[in-house]
Parts: C-alpha cells; structure tokens; sequence
C-alpha cells in the first residue's frame, strides 16, 4: 500500500464496500455525536466522511484532532444507510470505519478559515495567501483557468 493513500477522497464508491483503505488529507471538519467522531476529510479531489467510535483502537488520538490538522487514516469502507446517504457528495453512499490514524501535521488556530463562505479583507487575505489558496472558492477559480 503506498505511504499516504490508497484512494482520494472523491474515489470511493458503494462498489469499494468492505475494503480496506488508506486516505490521506486535512480534517475539514469533526463532529461529535454521542461518542461517535465524524470527520469529513478533504483533499484536492474531494470530501470523504470519517467515523470512529469507541470500540476503534485509536479513539483516543481521532478525539484530538481539530479542523486542518492532516492526518492519515487507515479504514474499512462501509456503506451508508439508506436515508443517511448524502447526495450532495460524490463520496455520499459510503464511510470509512477508522482502524488506525497518524497525524501528519497538526495546525494552531488559523488566522483565515479555509471552509465556509465567510469574506475577510483582502489585507488579511495577502498576507495569509497560503490558507486562502486552499479555499473552495479559490481552488475552483484556478481549476477554471488551468483548464483554458
């Protein structure tokens, strides 16, 4: 298996259900339900659902994580139920059930928030260009124009 990844985060499909996986890529973002962490992974390609829950080995490293640390998840592909299916993702009908986790890099605080549609002054935005390259917004204008 290579180092970081064995799929992007937009690769997995229902057909790759029961599989092991290994994907790498900055937490978007983590949500806790009832003691089961859910992370949306994100990559260049695109989003992919994560979820641990106490019975997983590394539990107690996954509740650590916060938003742009970049991890690397080893899982096994699950499908979703039916009415937790989320259409508005590629990666919508599956998740990956977390076996093992290592952090590759974790972040502060960051001055300029990569996800959401928040608007911050272009002063703040030059001076922190490196985040606000990884925008949505900024990621879709240089796809547009690479593809001239």
């Amino acid at each position: 298996m290579h180092a970081y990844r064995s799929h992007t985060c937009a690769d997995l499909r229902a057909a790759h259900v029961g599989e092991t996986v290994r994907l790498s890529g900055w937490v978007h973002r983590v949500r806790d339900h009832g003691g089961i962490l859910f992370i949306d992974l994100r990559d260049h390609y695109g989003v992919t659902q994560v979820l641990c829950d106490p019975d997983s080995p590394v539990f107690k490293d996954v509740e650590k994580v916060r938003s742009e640390w970049c991890i690397r998840i080893d899982g096994v592909v699950k499908a979703r139920d039916p009415e937790l299916v989320n259409p508005k993702l590629a990666t919508g009908e599956i998740e990956v059930f977390v076996r093992d986790m290592e952090v590759l890099g974790a972040a502060k605080e960051l001055p300029l928030m990569v996800f959401g549609d928040q608007e911050y002054p272009e002063e703040t935005r030059l001076r922190y260009r490196f985040l606000d390259l990884r925008r949505e917004d900024m990621q879709r204008n240089m796809t547009l124009r690479s593809d001239d």
